[in-house]
């Protein structure tokens, strides 16, 4: 009876529905997908299987949504809006990666409602390496708005590798959070790896940082050889 019962507890809770972001057809397309997620794997998902499922006309869907894929495109894109809209003034004064901690683990919170289908999509994405490169460019436009919303530069170059290091580090994080035997045990799994996560990014950006500083020191040496250059050529010609 305990074994049961040990097995039981160790099942994964089907995640609540979500409740309704609106009654558009944007809307009700991107809601559609979301459920349709938590049923079927991302490539067996067609666009009038999404507006049957939202209750519109497939040419409206059309002057909507370009694909399936820019329908999840704009749930990322929803989710980003609610992380920003969320922030939390007293953070302001805590050092970065504190900041960062709160920004990112708001955003699994925003996620809870879709985690099945957030786990249908991660299962599909190992499945399609094309897929996998789309989501990840997702991915790294999200991470730029969570890094500008840590207080945390996301410009140029740096700002690019910081970008696609926190894409690559919050799918980690995700993938622990999915991992969760229920609610608490995900927060808990999810904040043990990005802890260890954001251990190791500060890490790397200290190491990028060095990098990109290496350019300027070729750059601001190169006019100084040539010019010896051009004085060696001089005296020899005397």
């Amino acid at each position: 009876m305990a074994r049961k019962a040990a097995r039981k507890r160790a099942t994964p809770r089907k995640t609540p529905a979500a409740p309704p972001r609106g009654t558009s057809n944007r809307d009700k397309a991107i809601d559609a997908l979301m459920a349709l997620l938590t049923e079927h794997s991302f490539d067996r998902i067609g666009l009038a299987e999404v507006a049957g499922r939202a209750g519109i006309k497939l040419s409206d869907l059309r002057a909507e949504f370009g694909s399936t894929l820019a329908i999840f495109a704009a749930h990322i894109k929803d989710i980003d809006r609610a992380v920003l809209d969320g922030g939390d003034d007293d953070m302001t004064d805590e050092p970065p990666r504190e900041r960062l901690f709160d920004v990112l683990m708001r955003r699994l919170e925003i996620m809870s409602p879709y985690k099945d289908a957030v786990r249908s999509m991660m299962r599909s994405a190992r499945r399609h390496p094309g897929l996998a490169m789309a989501l990840n460019a997702m991915a790294v436009r999200s991470q730029k708005w969570m890094l500008e919303a840590a207080g945390i530069n996301a410009s140029g170059p740096r700002g690019a590798l910081r970008a696609q290091g926190g894409a690559l580090m919050f799918a980690r994080v995700v993938d622990a959070w999915l991992d969760g035997e229920d609610e608490e045990d995900s927060l808990d799994r999810a904040m043990a790896a990005l802890n260890r996560g954001l251990a190791s990014a500060e890490r790397w950006d200290g190491f990028v940082g060095d990098l990109c500083s290496l350019p300027g020191c070729l750059i601001r040496r190169r006019p100084r050889r040539r010019r010896r250059y051009r004085d060696d050529e001089e005296a020899e010609a005397a």
